[in-house]
């Protein structure tokens, strides 16, 4: 699976078939020993393994075991925050393992989180635990995507047994120097009684605690306890960060180590025909040229050698079926099917309100616009690699690299490659971007392929740029269809969206103004162009539909946009106040100079309400992004400092899609190929970004994706306001040719 969904999950059985039953009642901590060997095979630190998550070191220092990896996010800190919050451990101690790859290490609270977020009887607390569990191994999943790491595994497992853990520490001191477990506190991993004076360190009870499992439910601290959750707390990763020691894929170096590139099939779904080794005979340092199927590899002694040896070979490829060879193409086979259901066709149902398209009939007037969005491809930073190592005569591979889901990684090498389940380690390092690109198999499959032709040596894979941009995994392009009916006084009384293709998450689609009548339906219409989950998946698209929409209907009825929404949120305190702080920011009703505009766009992601604001300064055809605003509600953040920097990141990622993203699909394969024809926003370009945070105190949200939906509609809806212009198609770029 390279994203989540509620249909996998149902077919893995377990939940169709009762899976959650008393019969399932296994606690997914139950045998400390066998995480402490796992852990003890990835060279895991001295130190007594007190739960599956925590082991303290013989120093007393704390290490946090997290399922998640670090790609930049600032999970790793935030959950290890609120592992040693609960705890009450000496931050300055505390330090991360990277969970292995492995079921027993799955993150089955994501799965939780995604279908069953709300409580359960605390006697079937073990027993749901247990069953999501069966149901992460079912789907190899150990992801880190979603926005799912703060809001499930640090909810519900950082926070939970870093709690039990401090109770356990107090009640075998309590046992131990025979007093009231009343009169001892915990502070900076130390017990205390203070009316003896007597104060022992964690690790003087850990191995008495190691094999208890403490309450299933124990008492968490409320906001006004905490001491390290909701403080600008500094970031774990950032010193190796700084100063070039962090590790990620691409900087993995090994004895005997060897060199691999690759050039896949231009045109997706066709296959290598052909190629000629007599071009690169008399090239030094080759040493292998390994046909994958839909590419072919160079194996040498160095990367720059296997990069010259690449275009000597001649590769020709077999001709591609019929596909729809350009962009415009498949723009106009959506366009087909939308066609036929709006001439009566079939759809598929998304959502039906009050009467639905029945509404229609008593509409003084309609509005009926269209919206097109293009193919987006990922751009991490750092491009697609691999290592992986073949012990010869054996089925072992180990593998380095950063991934999104290293138990995905690891079940792929034993179900599709062949190797032992017990014999496979993967080393997840640093990751330089993800945004769901790093949660697929191809590179790793390609990279094990590889070790596999030269067994004993490891074998680094890079892809160069090129390939990682014309070989993605895409957010695909769509097309959406809006038609709203209006009353005497032009207010929205019945909203229809037609749009194609429906993807995860389901409620991305979904409508959250008051408006009583609402149908919403989709078609399918797949391109032989690969899907995969791009940040923030569908909300994307439809937080662009909507919100661009709901624009022209404020035009539409003479009304501020602002308060138009206001007016229509007014029953969804939380959304009026995001709504309410952003405008205060930007000063909305502040009048702007002469071509200058604002526009404003609300969206919820992830649990997480989002409302952002974008001035702009519009001369000709050059536009200026002066300033973004952004107010943000994730019920609580719990890294305050990392949370701004992600919706900062995210904005700055919607923007460079919103002003620049369109991969452009000609003779059938991508025409793009690197920076300068698939563009990034620059430093330049880049507007300032204000961001202010609402802690309401509902349920935790995300924060990796949420920031990315509202940003384009805000923008475009900022150009209308200086220009009046509506912009219904993306990116900006086919409009204005320069930027400031």
């Amino acid at each position: 699976m390279s994203k989540l969904t509620r249909r996998a999950f149902i077919a893995t059985g377990l939940l169709a078939g009762g899976g959650i039953a008393l019969g399932i009642a296994i606690r997914p901590d139950s045998d400390t020993k066998k995480f402490a060997e796992l852990l003890d095979k990835q060279d895991s630190p001295e130190g007594i393994l007190v739960n599956a998550w925590l082991k303290i070191r013989p120093d007393n220092s704390i290490s946090v075991i997290l399922p998640h990896v670090e790609m930049g996010q600032g999970a790793h800190t935030a959950l290890a925050m609120m592992m040693a919050d609960e705890l009450d451990a000496d931050w300055s101690t505390v330090s991360i393992e990277q969970a292995p790859a492995h079921e027993a290490y799955s993150t089955y609270h994501v799965a939780r989180e995604f279908l069953l977020p709300s409580q359960v009887p605390e006697i079937l607390e073990d027993t749901v635990n247990g069953a999501f569990l069966q149901i992460a191994k079912q789907m190899s999943l150990q992801i880190t995507g979603g926005s799912f790491s703060i809001r499930s595994t640090g909810e519900r497992t950082m926070r939970v047994y870093g709690a039990t853990a401090r109770q356990l520490f107090v009640q075998a001191a309590a046992q131990q120097w025979d007093v009231p477990e009343a009169e001892l506190t915990v502070d900076n991993s130390m017990v205390i009684h203070e009316a003896s004076g007597r104060r022992e360190p964690f690790v003087s009870f850990a191995a008495a605690i190691a094999n208890q499992r403490g309450e299933i439910r124990p008492k968490l601290k409320t906001p006004e306890q905490y001491k390290l959750m909701g403080k600008p707390i500094a970031r774990l990763d950032a010193p190796a960060k700084v100063n070039g020691t962090a590790t990620f894929g691409v900087d993995v170096e090994l004895p005997d180590m060897l060199y691999a590139t690759i050039q896949h099939t231009p045109v997706f779904g066709t296959k290598v025909k052909s190629y000629d080794e007599a071009g690169i005979r008399q090239l030094k340092g080759v040493e292998k040229v390994v046909n994958l199927g839909n590419a072919v590899a160079v194996i040498a002694d160095s990367y720059w050698t296997a990069k010259k040896a690449i275009p000597l070979l001649n590769i020709q490829y077999t001709t591609p079926d019929t596909i729809e060879e350009t962009s415009q193409a498949i723009f106009a086979k959506q366009s087909k099917v939308l066609d036929e259901v709006d001439a009566g066709g079939e759809s598929e149902n998304d959502f039906d309100i009050g009467e639905g398209l029945a509404a229609f009939k008593d509409a003084e007037s309609t509005l009926d616009v269209e919206y097109r969005l293009p193919i987006l491809a990922h751009a991490c930073m750092e491009p697609m690699n691999c290592t992986a190592m073949v012990v010869p005569d054996s089925s072992a591979i180990e593998v380095w690299g950063g991934f999104q889901n290293g138990l995905r990684v690891r079940n792929h090498m034993v179900k599709a490659l062949g190797f032992d389940k017990d014999k496979v380690k993967i080393n997840t390092t640093y990751l330089g971007g993800g945004f769901g690109r790093r949660s697929t198999t191809d590179y790793p499959d390609q990279a094990a392929r590889l070790a596999q032709a030269v067994p004993g040596r490891p074998v680094k894979l890079i892809w160069p740029r090129e390939e990682d941009t014309r070989q993605d995994v895409y957010r695909t392009q769509s097309i959406g269809r809006f038609r709203a009916a209006l009353n005497n006084e032009r207010q929205p009384i019945a909203w229809e969206s037609l749009y194609v293709d429906k993807n995860e998450p389901q409620e991305a689609s979904t409508l959250p103004y008051a408006i009583p009548n609402q149908y919403g339906h989709f078609v399918q219409a797949p391109s032989h162009v690969p899907f995969g989950p791009w940040r923030s998946v569908d909300h994307t698209q439809h937080a662009f539909f909507i919100e661009s929409f709901i624009d022209e209907l404020a035009n539409e009825a003479g009304e501020d946009p602002y308060q138009f929404r206001r007016k229509l949120l007014k029953d969804l305190p939380r959304d009026v106040a995001v709504l309410d702080r952003v405008a205060s920011m930007s000063n909305w009703d502040q009048p702007l100079p002469a071509n200058h505009g604002r526009g404003i766009a609300i969206h919820e992601a992830f649990g997480t309400k989002v409302a952002e604001v974008v001035e702009v300064a519009v001369t000709g055809a050059k536009l200026d992004i002066k300033k973004v605003y952004c107010c943000a509600d994730p019920g609580f953040a719990v890294h305050p400092d990392g949370f701004k920097a992600q919706m900062e990141s995210g904005i700055i990622y919607g923007l460079t899609a919103a002003v620049y993203g369109d991969i452009q699909i000609e003779s059938g394969a991508v025409k793009q190929s690197n920076f300068h024809d698939y563009k990034m926003l620059r430093m330049h370009e880049a507007p300032d970004i204000e961001i202010e945070i609402i802690n309401s105190g509902a349920n935790l949200g995300g924060g990796g994706e949420p920031s990315t939906p509202p940003v384009s509609p805000a923008l475009v809806n900022a150009i209308f306001n200086a220009t009046g212009k509506r912009l219904r198609e993306l990116p900006v770029s086919k409009v204005f040719n320069s930027f400031a």
